[in-house]
């Protein structure tokens, strides 16, 4: 389970860096489905991909931790839930988005239960001795 956490932390990670990188470069173009939505928008989201890359850059500085912190993990996963529930909420106000915004709402719910299960794999490998990969346990501190 250890192995597991660490390749979906990091994955996270240089996703939400290439995909906040990726809103920044294109602004209204990175959104699938979305015609001209002006500048207010676009200025909106290239800020708000700016957000995102550093909230991988989060999942990238967690997945780098001997062993990966549960608390961080925990914390991770609950932002990605909020913004799960953010989209049905808007689900819910306006109607059905683009496909493509169903299936991130769909990883956005998935994930962050998934994350909750297995946030503490390292440190409960590193606390028996099991390890969780290479430098973890406490000599790697």
């Amino acid at each position: 389970m250890a192995r597991v956490l660490r390749v979906l932390t990091q994955v996270t990670g240089w996703a939400c860096v290439a995909i906040g990188l990726l809103h920044v470069a294109l602004g209204n173009a990175a959104l699938p489905g979305a015609t001209s939505a002006g500048a207010t928008v676009d200025s909106w989201g290239r800020f708000m991909g700016a957000a995102f890359t550093g909230y991988g850059l989060a999942w990238l500085w967690a997945a780098r931790q001997h062993p990966i912190p549960a608390r961080a993990v925990r914390w991770l996963a609950g932002v990605l839930l909020l913004g799960g529930v953010g989209r049905l909420i808007s689900l819910a106000v306006h109607g059905w988005p683009h496909g493509f915004q169903i299936a991130l709402t769909v990883i956005e719910l998935v994930m962050p239960p998934v994350y909750f299960w297995l946030a503490d794999a390292e440190e409960r490998a590193a606390a028996t001795g099991g390890g969780g990969g290479p430098g973890t346990g406490a000599a790697a501190h």
